[in-house]
């Protein structure tokens, strides 16, 4: 006998509740593609009950403000501790749960709720750490000036990593002051309400943190449309964060984006080839590609063309993918969608005559309806092909040859991304010539992503997006600057 789907609610100022509507979405289970769950279809009345949640926590009444609005930074940092020691007593179940949603194998479902638990911890300290400065000026005057929360801010995270987008984005917002509306994808969306649970058991208060379950055209339209939110960060792709943007200049909200990258790693003749290999597989196979800073594209010099390309084959054939739950070497594609275009990509690949240079394998007892798709090297990509300049969002990794050190920076600044770039190389000079000429927010010397590096400021430029998230600099963001000049003679 089949079981009956589990129902969530959405949670709004500190309490379960159905959707107005009524109306669910069905969770499908990635690694078979059978409905496991259902959510409250949102729309535009519970985001407004939610906002008006958060302003009230914010705001208060009158001259008084609200609850989380005059608590205390120090309090602040307390409070976001304890749910970081929450999320690590609670870890096992959030990494089952974000396996599930997403499709990711259990060990990386384990590392991503981890890194939420250290996303609070480092916000919790810093929560007391924001300071102002004194400006010289004319005598007779004291300046100075003051970081303060924007009042409310909207967060649209996506379904590949809700829980560590949730932890960057809104872990640093609640620690400079901000009451919170999430909007999370509804394909992934079940670990955050139980982060939600443990925000209420740890003492945040009613409408610091809410969570509007639903879809992204109806809940998180409304939530960039709103006139109560006072920023947004939105994580996702150009196209949609194009519509936030929009949405959110009819009422003057700044916003932050992170819409993804065609990332390159530049890998030269003198490359440390044994320590090389496994992170360049490993950055296109991680969350089976679908990571906005995987490294899609592999630039190799020319005289190294053939030795790379053999090492990374043997790699790639020994790929498995499978059910989450076997933890193999990636899990599924999170949806039916995702998977069409990935095939979409690599029919276009075989048409233009590309090499399948490697393949991987999904394993045989993969359940048939599961949405699956084997690693795939690809070699001799011309630079200017889609398979090289498009987000694939899938574990295809694209080779391309480059020449000298002039056309290898020609090539990699060569897409209309600026996300994140990978340098081989040992000869220092050229290491700090391409840190610095590479269009990329982060750029990664003879390694590539540092581990996750919660500390490390994170963004792009061009169509990778704007403002920074992650380490201090993302509590500029999510404050605004009070300039106070007191005349005193």
């Amino acid at each position: 006998m089949l079981q009956a789907p589990e129902k969530f609610q959405m949670f709004i100022a500190n309490r379960f509740e159905p959707g107005l509507s009524g109306e669910q979405v069905p969770v499908l289970n990635p690694s078979t593609g059978a409905v496991f769950a259902q959510i409250p279809r949102g729309n535009a009345a519970d985001i407004d009950r939610a906002v008006r949640a958060a302003r009230a926590a914010f705001d208060g009444e009158g001259c008084a403000q609200g609850p989380w609005g005059r608590t205390t930074a120090t309090e602040r940092g307390r409070l976001l501790m304890k749910l970081s020691e929450a999320v690590l007593r609670d870890q096992e179940l959030l990494a089952l749960l974000e396996a599930r949603d997403c499709g990711k194998p259990l060990k990386q479902a384990r590392a991503d709720a981890l890194a939420l638990a250290r996303y609070f911890e480092f916000y919790a300290g810093a929560a007391d750490k924001l300071h102002g400065q004194t400006l010289p000026y004319q005598n007779g005057f004291t300046v100075m000036t003051i970081r303060e929360p924007h009042g409310v801010t909207g967060h649209i995270i996506p379904w590949n990593y809700p829980m560590q987008i949730f932890g960057r984005s809104v872990g640093a917002s609640l620690a400079v002051g901000n009451a919170c509306v999430v909007k999370p994808a509804e394909d992934a969306c079940l670990s955050l309400l139980h982060v939600a649970r443990l925000a209420a058991e740890v003492g945040l208060p009613p409408g610091a943190l809410n969570i509007v379950t639903g879809l992204g055209s109806e809940a998180g339209q409304a939530l960039s449309d709103h006139p109560g939110i006072d920023h947004i960060s939105f994580t996702g792709s150009p196209e949609t964060g194009r519509r936030v943007s929009q949405s959110a200049a009819a009422h003057y909200c700044p916003v932050t984006l992170e819409l993804g990258g065609k990332s390159p790693q530049l890998v030269f003749a003198d490359a440390d080839l044994d320590a090389a290999v496994p992170v360049l597989v490993n950055a296109i196979i991680q969350n089976a590609g679908q990571t906005c800073s995987a490294g899609s594209r592999v630039l190799v010099e020319a005289s190294l063309h053939e030795r790379l390309l053999e090492r990374l084959a043997a790699q790639f054939e020994r790929l498995r993918a499978g059910p989450a739950e076997q933890d193999l070497d990636l899990g599924p594609l999170v949806n039916r969608k995702q998977q069409q275009r990935v095939w979409d990509f690599l029919s276009d690949a075989q048409g233009s005559g590309i090499g399948f240079a490697a393949q991987g394998s999904v394993i045989e007892t993969a359940p048939e309806a599961g949405f699956y798709q084997a690693p795939v090297l690809l070699d001799n990509v011309p630079a200017e092909h889609r398979l090289a300049q498009e987000e694939i969002f899938g574990p295809v990794l694209a080779v391309t040859r480059f020449r000298d050190e002039q056309e290898a920076l020609r090539i990699a600044n060569g897409t209309d991304y600026g996300l994140v770039a990978g340098v081989w190389t040992r000869e220092g000079a050229r290491q700090f010539r391409l840190a610095r000429q590479l269009r990329a927010g982060q750029v990664f010397i003879n390694n590539y992503g540092a581990g996750g590096g919660v500390e490390l400021p994170f963004g792009g430029t061009g169509k990778s997006g704007h403002g920074r998230e992650k380490g201090f600099e993302a509590l500029y963001g999510f404050t605004q600057l009070k300039t106070v000049a007191l005349r005193h003679d």
